[in-house]
C-alpha cells in the first residue's frame, strides 16, 4: 500500500518505516528532518518519500489542510496528533479517500486501573491534560466509524523506550544514568514507600510491531483499540532489584515517604515519579494477541538489559 507516516522519526517511526517498507509498502514520511532518531538510515530509510515540513508551524500558519489534501495515500499513521482539534483536521482531510487511519495514543488515556489488568473496554478515567486529549481523540474516532465508516485504529503504547531512548527508570523518572550507578555499585536509592507502584514499558520496535499487524490485518483492527506494552508491567522495587543484579547485586533500595521522595528527587523528577505512582498502569495485551496476533519480543528486563548495555558501551554509565 502507499503508507503515509506523520512524525516517523521519532521512537516509534524509526522503527516503525523499515518494518513498513520491508513489508514491500511504498512509505511518505511526513518530519521536520529528513533521518531517523532511533535506528541506522541505510536500512530501509533509502526507499521511504519525504515531506521535509514542521506539522505545527504549519498549523499555526492555517497551511495544515492544504498539506494534507495534497498527499495521497492508502493508510495513514498520526504518530503525532495530540489534540481533538489536531485530529479534527485529519479526519476532515482524508474521510471518503483512504482505507485506514491508525492514531497514535497513550495508556494514559485509561487513567489509573481499576481492575488489573486494564483492558481496552475498561472506563476510562483520564487524570492529566494529555491523558484527557488522548481519550478524547480515541472516543472522536471511534464515534466517527460507528457513525460514518472513518476507518479507525488507535494504538494507546506505554513507556516507550530503546536503544538510544532509556527507559522510565525505578524510581519512576528519566534522571539519566545517575540511578543505574547506584544501583550497580551499591549506593542507597530511595523509592517511594511501599515499592509498589508499577510501570508498564514498551520497546519502540514493539509498538511499531502491533502498528504494522494493525495495518496488515485491517479488518479486525477497524473500530479498535489496542494496548501496545510489554507482556506484563513490573513495580518499581521489582525494576530496582533487577537493575542491581545485573551487576550481581542486591538493590540498596530504602523506601521512603513522598516528601523524602521529593527532597532526594528535586521537584521537577518527583513531579514525573508521582505521576507514575498515580497512574501505576498495568495493561492487557489479550486484545491484540487474540485479534491481531500481537506478541512483543522485548519484556521490561530485556528492556532494560538494552538500555544498560547502551550506557556502558557509550560509555555515559562508568563504574
Amino acid at each position: 500500500m502507499r503508507v503515509l507516516v506523520i512524525g516517523g522519526t521519532g521512537h516509534i517511526g524509526s522503527y516503525l518505516v523499515p518494518r513498513l517498507v520491508a513489508g514491500g509498502h511504498q512509505v511518505t514520511v511526513v518530519a521536520r528532518h529528513a533521518a531517523p532518531q532511533y535506528t541506522d538510515p541505510r536500512l530501509g530509510w533509502p526507499a521511504v518519500q519525504w515531506v521535509v515540513t514542521d506539522r505545527r508551524a504549519e498549523e499555526a500558519a492555517g497551511t495544515w489542510p492544504a498539506r494534507l489534501a495534497s498527499l495521497e495515500a492508502d493508510a495513514v499513521i498520526d504518530l503525532i496528533g495530540y489534540t481533538p482539534a489536531e485530529n479534527r483536521q485529519m479526519v476532515e482531510a482524508f474521510g471518503g479517500r483512504i482505507s485506514h487511519f491508525l492514531h497514535c495514543g497513550t495508556i494514559w488515556a485509561y487513567g489509573a486501573p481499576e481492575r488489573l489488568p486494564y483492558r481496552e473496554s475498561d472506563p476510562r478515567r483520564p487524570q492529566t491534560q494529555y491523558g484527557l486529549d488522548k481519550a478524547a481523540i480515541e472516543a472522536e474516532l471511534l464515534q466517527e466509524w460507528r457513525a460514518n465508516g472513518f476507518p479507525a485504529t488507535v494504538i494507546h503504547p506505554g513507556h516507550i523506550s530503546g536503544r538510544r531512548w532509556l527507559p522510565i527508570d525505578p524510581q519512576g523518572t528519566r534522571n539519566g544514568v545517575e540511578v543505574y550507578r547506584k544501583l550497580a555499585t551499591g549506593a542507597p536509592v530511595p523509592l517511594p514507600a511501599p515499592g509498589q507502584a508499577t510501570l508498564h514499558h514498551v520497546h519502540g520496535d514493539d509498538v511499531a510491531q502491533l502498528f504494522e499487524l494493525a495495518l496488515t490485518h485491517r479488518e479486525p483492527a477497524l473500530g479498535q483499540s489496542f494496548s501496545a506494552v510489554a507482556p506484563y508491567a513490573l513495580t518499581l522495587l521489582a525494576c530496582a532489584r533487577y537493575v542491581a543484579s545485573l551487576f550481581g547485586r542486591e538493590a540498596n533500595v530504602e523506601l521512603v515517604s513522598a516528601a523524602a521522595m521529593e527532597a532526594a528527587l528535586g521537584p521537577a523528577a518527583w513531579a514525573a515519579t508521582a505521576d507514575h505512582l498515580r497512574h501505576s498502569p498495568c495493561c492487557s495485551i489479550a486484545h491484540g494477541q487474540r485479534r491481531l496476533g500481537y506478541q512483543p519480543r522485548f519484556t521490561t528486563e530485556q528492556i532494560y538489559d538494552e538500555a544498560v548495555d547502551y550506557l556502558l558501551s557509550s560509555g555515559q554509565l562508568v563504574l
